[in-house]
């Protein structure tokens, strides 16, 4: 039997209660995702929680504290397929403390409107673009 690795993302959006835009972080690394984008997170550590992966990720990654909203519906029990070994959830996610910055495996990061053309402009990494349009659909007014 194959475990699925845990993947979280956190969709960080301007406001849990309104959201109107999403923070886009445009990945470093590895060579075959550099320069595209993505929903900022991680790995969750052996013993951690999802949620407190993710909060620990976004820290790291961006120097940020957040609350949490909803977790994005998945299409699978594990969450959003990334590949034969790996699965994301994803929360929705507001800052509560810190200004994002890109510290860690990203180069840039980007506010785009969630119902704007430049959403689906952006080079979003494969597996990450169904999650961007189940987010459109979710946040639509």
């Amino acid at each position: 039997m194959t475990t699925i690795k845990q993947i979280v993302g956190g969709a960080l959006v301007d406001s849990l209660e309104n959201p109107t835009k999403l923070l886009a972080a445009r990945r470093t690394a590895p060579p075959e995702f550099a320069g595209m984008w993505e929903f900022p997170g991680g790995k969750v550590e052996p013993g951690e929680s999802a949620q407190a992966g993710l909060h620990r990720e976004l820290a790291e990654e961006l120097g940020v504290t957040v609350m949490l909203g909803s977790e994005l519906e998945c299409p699978t029990a594990d969450g959003w397929p990334l590949n034969a070994g790996a699965a994301m959830r994803v929360w929705l996610a507001e800052v509560t403390d810190g200004t994002p910055e890109p510290l860690e495996d990203h180069d840039l990061l980007r506010w785009v409107e969630l119902n704007g053309s430049e959403i689906r402009e952006l080079s979003w990494i494969p597996a990450d673009l169904p999650i961007v349009e189940a987010l459109m659909v979710f946040t639509a007014p």
